[in-house]
């Protein structure tokens, strides 16, 4: 009887730690921010917009280099209207689609994005 009860506590234990250890992907740690160079760029009826973006990285990433993240920057916002980018709602929209998209670019380098400066003219 105690045998048995030692092997159902030893298979409870195992299952237990099998599935504490494959419950999905862990977040990865957060490591340095990179700050890049702001860009001026071209919006819709001849204005303009000043971004600035700095990289949350992986505690695990080496310093990515920045030109893939301000092209993906130049293409995002490039040619919007100025009252796209004004608009709270939907710059905070369209700051997550830039966030998510510069995650895929730099493969588990970056864990996200800030925008550091935003200026409309």
């Amino acid at each position: 009887m105690i045998v048995a009860l030692v092997g159902v506590l030893l298979a409870a234990m195992g299952i237990g730690g099998f599935l504490q250890t494959n419950s999905g992907p862990k977040d990865p740690e957060p490591g340095e921010v990179l700050a890049l160079e702001p860009v001026q760029l071209n919006l819709a009826g001849g204005s303009y917009l000043r971004v600035g973006i700095a990289l949350q990285l992986t505690a695990v990433a080496e310093e990515p280099e920045g030109s893939r993240a301000l092209d993906a920057t130049i293409a995002k916002f490039s040619g919007l209207p100025l009252s796209e980018v004004n608009d709270p709602v939907r710059r905070c929209e369209l700051k997550k689609e830039l966030e998510e998209e510069l995650i895929e670019l730099y493969e588990g380098d970056v864990m996200g994005m800030y925008l550091v400066d935003f200026v409309t003219q």
